[in-house]
Formats: C-alpha cells, sequence, structure tokens
C-alpha cells in the first residue's frame, strides 16, 4: 500500500514507520541562504525564524506550481527490513538478481559498482551484522549505527549546506515519560550491536550521545519512497529538517532512488514559508492532531485542522463496520509469498462483501481497504479485479487529494495502466492524461516515473491511432 511521502518516525516499537519533524527551534541566525547546489538559483532560498515555530524555510522570489526547490542527497540511509533482499542496498531500485556482501550475507547490490559505492557506510556495519547473528537490527538502530560511523569519519556531506546534523533540535524535554523510555532502550540496543566496532561507548566523543542521536532521528529522519510510495528506505537529511508542517502544505518531497527532491505544488510568494505535511493527511483532524502532538510536540492550526471540513466523509457509515476494517488494515504486513497475498485478498473481498451497504467507499478505511485488495490482486495478476477495486479508489482520491499530490498521480497512473492491459485504450489514455497533468507538478519530467508515464501514454496514443 502507498503511503504519503513524509517524514520518518523511529518508534518505541524500533521500526521506522511514521513521518515526522521537530518544531521547536534553538538560537540560529535569522536568516541563512542557499547559495549553490540543488534546484533554484543562488540565495533564493533561505533559512528564518518562523514565528511561533522555530527555524524554517522561506522562498527569496515568487515560485510556480511545479519548480524543483531542492535535490538533497541523506546524510545516512538504509534500507527497511521489509524491503530488504528486494532492493539495492545502494541505489535502492528494486532487482530480482542481487548479489550479497560475501562477508555479512545481508547487504545486497545490483552489482560491483553500486556495492563499490556503498562499502564506506557499509564498511564497519558488516562486521556489527555478523556479530548479532541471527538477529538483525531494527531500521531505526542501524541508521542509528550509520550516523555513529558518519560523525566518527568527521566527513562533510552536501547535505548540511542548510543545516547540519549538530544543528538539529530534539524537543526530548517535551518527549513523554513513555518515549523516552522507549529511546533509552532503542540506545541500549544500539550499544550491543555497535559492540563489534565499539567496544566501550563512554570513550566515544561527548557529541557522540547515542540517546540524544536518537530523539534527533525520531523527529527529523524521512520515509524513503519509490514510485509508486511504498516504502524502501528511511533516511536522515539535515537541510530539510528546516522544513515546518502544514496538513494542506504548498510543497510536497518526492525520491528519485535515495535522493530527496522538494517540489511545490502552488505558486509561492517572495517571503513566504514552505512547508510539507509530516503526517498521512488521510487521517481524521482529531487522529492528525493526536500524532503530531505525541511524536512531534506541538499542535497544527492551519485551514484543514481549523474547518475540519472532510471529517464527516472519511468517517463516514456504520462505527462497527469501519473500526472492524481499520483493525484488519492495520494489520496486514508487506506479503513477501503468493499465499500471503492470497491470503490478503480473501481477508479484503470478505470485508468489502460483508460491508458493501454499511461503507461507502469515501470511508478512509474502506479507501484503504480497496487499496489493498488492489495491490494483491496486481502481486497475483489478477488485472481485471484490481481494475475493479483500483477505479472504486478514483473517486475518493480526487476527494481528499484534490489538488497536486503525488498519490493521486501514482494512483491514477496505476489505474490507467490496467485499463491499458484491458485493452480500454480510450479510458486508459484520460486516466494518464490526468495522470501526467499532476505528476509534472509533483514529480518533474525528467523523473523515471515520469518518464515511464510518458512512454505508456505514447503506446497508448500510437494504437488508438493504428486503429
Amino acid at each position: 500500500m502507498r503511503k504519503q511521502p513524509a517524514r520518518a518516525l523511529p518508534s518505541v516499537k524500533m521500526a521506522a514507520a511514521a513521518p515526522g519533524h521537530v518544531v521547536g527551534a534553538g538560537p540560529h541566525p535569522p536568516s541563512s541562504r542557499w547559495r549553490r547546489g540543488g534546484g533554484m538559483e543562488p540565495a533564493a532560498l533561505e533559512r528564518f525564524l518562523s514565528p511561533g515555530k522555530g527555524s524554517g524555510l522561506r522562498s527569496r522570489r515568487r515560485v510556480r506550481p511545479g519548480e524543483l526547490l531542492y535535490r538533497a542527497e541523506p546524510f545516512a540511509y538504509v534500507v527497511t527490513k521489509e524491503q530488504l533482499g528486494g532492493v539495492c542496498e545502494q541505489c535502492l531500485r528494486r532487482n530480482e538478481h542481487l548479489h550479497r556482501c560475501s562477508q555479512c550475507k545481508v547487504a545486497k547490490y545490483c552489482g560491483k559498482s553500486c556495492q563499490k559505492e556503498a562499502w564506506l557506510d557499509h564498511k564497519q556495519e558488516c562486521k556489527c551484522l555478523q556479530n548479532v547473528k541471527p538477529n538483525f537490527p531494527p531500521d531505526s538502530v542501524r541508521l542509528a549505527g550509520r550516523i555513529v560511523f558518519k560523525l566518527l569519519r568527521q566527513s562533510a556531506c552536501l547535505s548540511e549546506r542548510l543545516y547540519s546534523f549538530s544543528d538539529l533540535q530534539s524537543n526530548a524535554e517535551q518527549l513523554s515519560d513513555e518515549m523516552k523510555d522507549g529511546l533509552r532502550h532503542l540506545a541500549h540496543t544500539l550499544q550491543l550491536y555497535l559492540k563489534a566496532e565499539i567496544q566501550d561507548a563512554s570513550h566515544l566523543p561527548p557529541a557522540i550521545d547515542f540517546f540524544q542521536i536518537f530523539t534527533k532521528v525520531t523527529c527529523n529522519c524521512f520515509t524513503i519512497s519509490n514510485g509508486e510510495m511504498q516504502d524502501v528506505g528511511v533516511g536522515l537529511y539535515p537541510s530539510m529538517s528546516l522544513l515546518n508542517h502544514s496538513c494542506d502544505p504548498n510543497c510536497v518531497i518526492v525520491f528519485e532512488g535515495y535522493q530527496l527532491l522538494l517540489r511545490s505544488v502552488r505558486e509561492i510568494q517572495i517571503g513566504e514559508e514552505l512547508t510539507i505535511s509530516y503526517i498521512e493527511s488521510l487521517m481524521p483532524t482529531s487522529e492528525r492532531q493526536k500524532q503530531l502532538k505525541r511524536q512531534y510536540c506541538f499542535e497544527c492550526d492551519c485551514c484543514l485542522c481549523q474547518d475540519q471540513e472532510k471529517d464527516a466523509k472519511k468517517l463516514a457509515g456504520e462505527e462497527p463496520a469501519w473500526k472492524e476494517v481499520k483493525d484488519a488494515v492495520n494489520e496486514v504486513r508487506y506479503p513477501k509469498s503468493k499465499d500471503e497475498w492470497e491470503k490478503v485478498l480473501a481477508r479484503c473481498q470478505h470485508l468489502l462483501s460483508s460491508h458493501t451497504s454499511h461503507l461507502p467507499d469515501t470511508n478512509i478505511y474502506q479507501l484503504k481497504l480497496l487499496d489493498c485488495a488492489m495491490d494483491a490482486c496486481i502481486n497475483l495478476e489478477a488485472w481485471e479485479q484490481a481494475l475493479c477495486y483500483g477505479s472504486r479508489t478514483l473517486g475518493p482520491y480526487g476527494l481528499y487529494y484534490p489538488d497536486f499530490h503525488p498519490l493521486r498521480a501514482v494512483q491514477l497512473m496505476r489505474v490507467g495502466k490496467l485499463q491499458y492491459s484491458q485493452g480500454m485504450l480510450p479510458q486508459a489514455l484520460e486516466t494518464l492524461k490526468q495522470a501526467y497533468d499532476i505528476m509534472k507538478v509533483t514529480h518533474g519530467t525528467d523523473h523515471s516515473l515520469m518518464q515511464a508515464l510518458m512512454d505508456l501514454k505514447e503506446q497508448c496514443e500510437a494504437i488508438m491511432k493504428v486503429h
């Protein structure tokens, strides 16, 4: 299932999962301009003190929708445990013929080129991975380990151009006791994991404090998603930690491999703050506020949170029915075999048939269930069924993502591909055109997913001309 590309939280359950960001800011200079690199001209982007939020980023010129504002490589990143062995550890591309590291036998790569590029980051963790076998560290612990090794190397990183790792805020004093206990447990797990390379953590420089690293990672790292918005990794991009939150943001983040791309999705005026959404905007207002407060220690007062306009539609239908569906969707983990996908599909079909008259497709948990059923059908190559479920999602997607949103673009593309596979060429072309209009803003014409969309659209047009 696809998720909104956003910030990732290494939770107290020891997995990098939800999106997040720190809003509190320490004593920073009022303005720090970005002078080279990225997608804007020199001095077009600057750091500033955002009233009531701390540090933020704003534009020094007028920005049109669809502009690339920043391109960043990660300070550190790892493949998620769920995708381990399915994507290359270096480029994050999916590959059925990966070559594993001969030493740890865990890390896998496209080939020698990717393995060579990854060696600086993998060299020390390789011994740690061997040392903890047959156990395997949680995503957050493995990421923190890479951060420790990077800090010890004292190597410069372009992703710190606007904001360095040492600048990152943590909000540690505002975290709940439960969160702090969870992070202390992670810090202890990290210490055990690094034993092969760091026998005595007390001898580390004062700046390398395991608990403090986790408090920073908790609210500053990003979920890295692939072209179809499926989580493949988690990474830290310090300069992008300056971005503050809005449930109705003027920018989105997409990824090309491990590269983070910050793009505008509406017109931005001179001096206007750049914002992204840290959380899944599909949630009702009360749940968004609860997650933001618990994880990031602030409450959002954006227009969507104030008017709560779509909350009634998000939870439309009979409450017992959508609560059952909600629990079922939350239980689904990424299946890795045909048998597992068949079980997921059977569960989805049972719930969909049971609640036909109880839940409209606009109910967000019904929508997630349809998405899940569509994914299962695609993985089982049941194209006609996948199209049936996918078509039902387009109306709700248009309702909840009405403007330029990467999730809606990807969903339209997927449905368009299914229509194409079923010979529904006029419908496929119309759907792909809608995806194109959104994706040229959210992804840009150079993105690999956009290239794939344009190729499919051209194939569809060519076949229609022949007939």
